[in-house]
Formats: structure tokens, sequence, C-alpha cells
């Protein structure tokens, strides 16, 4: 069975080909159709024919599709244009004085999102795109704060974070990179790490009233907060390597064709992380 150390993807069951859930019985269960088997029949009574069914077969359910490359890519397209033109009415029609209000609402709210799309068994597309609205709003929010302070600085994240992810696709892809467990294990336990680290610094700087470790938007700035930043380009980045891995070996196994809705929503989270690392990155470097 394929599992991922990315806690977005990793869901049980996920890519094992032919499991119950979807619609097909296990392998080297005896199955019988209705009217076939002790007892079964199609009629209202045990053992009777429906009507229009000489052979007492019962109608098949047509078995889900598979997960394709070209499904990821899509669903993938169409979570980021939700997340982008949410993005884009919170930037235009959101006032100043709601810019922190909302962009804490929105984080906190999209995180319990991602929590409860995580650990469903089945993925949820209309959870996924709940996600994708409430996390534009907040990447909307936070984007115009910076531009209001470092012009021009949105359209710098937005190149580096794509010019990440793409390296790292063609680093991939290029070098055939093979994720072990062990790779695994270490960006699962240094991902979930940095998160708590990251939970304790926002409620230190939420009851305190300072910037916390990472610093303000403005102000000077500490080699710990650059240490800081780096650290979380490089594990957003490992991520996306566990992502690939993940949707790659997924096609090769013929997982459920549903289960795109879950690769796209693991590379939208990703790639939402590494945009706001990229964001604050530069916002260092520019002072």
């Amino acid at each position: 069975m394929l599992r991922s150390s990315n806690p977005i993807l990793s869901k049980r069951d996920a890519f094992t080909p032919a499991a119950p859930q979807y619609g097909q019985p296990p392998r080297g269960s005896a199955t019988y159709g209705p009217g076939f088997g002790p007892g079964a029949g199609l009629g209202p009574h045990p053992g009777q024919r429906g009507y229009g069914d000489p052979y007492g077969q019962a109608p098949v359910q047509a078995p889900e599709g598979r997960m394709t490359f070209d499904d990821v890519v899509t669903k993938t397209t169409t979570t980021m244009g939700v997340l982008v033109a949410f993005a884009a009415l919170a930037w235009n029609f959101i006032p100043e004085s709601l810019y922190f209000p909302g962009m804490i609402l929105s984080g906190l709210v999209g995180f319990v999102v991602v929590m409860v799309v995580s650990f469903r068994r089945v993925v949820s597309p209309p959870m996924v795109l709940a996600y994708a609205a409430i996390e534009g709003i907040f990447i909307g929010l936070i984007s115009k704060v910076f531009e209001n302070v470092y012009p021009g600085i949105v359209a710098q994240a937005v190149v580096a974070t794509f010019f990440a992810a793409g390296a790292t696709l063609l680093a991939y892809k290029v070098f055939n990179i093979r994720v072990t467990a062990k790779f695994q294990k270490i960006v699962l336990i240094s991902t979930l790490a940095f998160a708590a680290f990251m939970l304790v610094n926002f409620i230190f700087s939420l009851f305190t009233g300072t910037p916390g470790l990472r610093g303000g938007i403005v102000g000077p700035i500490s080699p710990l907060a650059l240490g800081i930043s780096a650290i979380a380009i490089v594990l957003a980045v490992l991520n996306l390597v566990l992502d690939f891995d993940y949707i790659e070996r997924g096609v090769q196994m013929g997982a459920p064709a549903s289960e795109s809705w879950r690769g796209a929503f693991g590379l939208t989270v990703t790639m939402v992380w590494l945009y706001v690392e990229m964001l604050r990155l530069i916002s260092y470097i520019r002072r």
C-alpha cells in the first residue's frame, strides 16, 4: 500500500488498487450476483428473478476511473484559480482596517479546513475548494500588506515561488529522485516540529503584542529570522518532492480518479506555504 509522509496526502487506502471502498470486491473473495448463491434473487422474494433480467444478474456499477497526471493538473489549476480569484477580491474590496483581523481569521479557519480535509477518508472536492477560497482571502490580504510597504514584492514572490517549484520538479525528474522511508520520516518530523514552533511563536506574538522571533513587516531583522525563513523554504521544497512522488506513484498504481483532488489539495497547500515564505524572505532582503 502506498502512503506519503506529507500530512496532507497521508491517507490510508488512498492508493490501494482494487480496494473494497472503490466499488470492487477484495481480490480473491467469492462474489455472487443477485440470483446466484444461497437464497439470492432479484425479485421481492428470495430466489425470484426480476423482470427484464433473464440471467438473474444485477446491474453492475461502473468502476471509478483512474487517477492521471492530466486530472491532477486540471484540478490543481481549478483550485489555484479559486484561490487567486478570492485573493483578488480580498485585495480590492476588503478595507484596510480589516486587514489584520481578516488575516488572523482566514488563517485560523484555513488551518481548520486543512485538518478536516486531511483526516477525511474520502476527499471532498467542495472542502478543497472551500480551503482555496479561504486561503485566497488570507493570501490577498497578506500580499496587500507587504505590497504597500515594499512595492513590487508580490510579483517577485510569485516568480520566486513558481521558479522554486519548477526547479524542484525538474530536479525530481532529471535526477530521478527516489523518496525513501528515511527521507519521508525526516521531512515529516521536521515539518511537524516547524509547524509547532510557528504556532507557539504566533500565540506568543498575539499575547505580547510583539512580532515574535520572525520580526515584523518593517523594522530591523535578526540572523535568527533569516535562518527561520531559509529553513521554512527548504522544508516547503522538500514537501513538494513528497507531493510529486506521491502523485507519480498514485498514477502508476491506478489510484481512483477522486484522489486527483487530494493531490491537487496537497500541492496547493505546499505552494501557499512556499509563497508566504518567499514573501517574507524577500522583505528581509529588501530591507
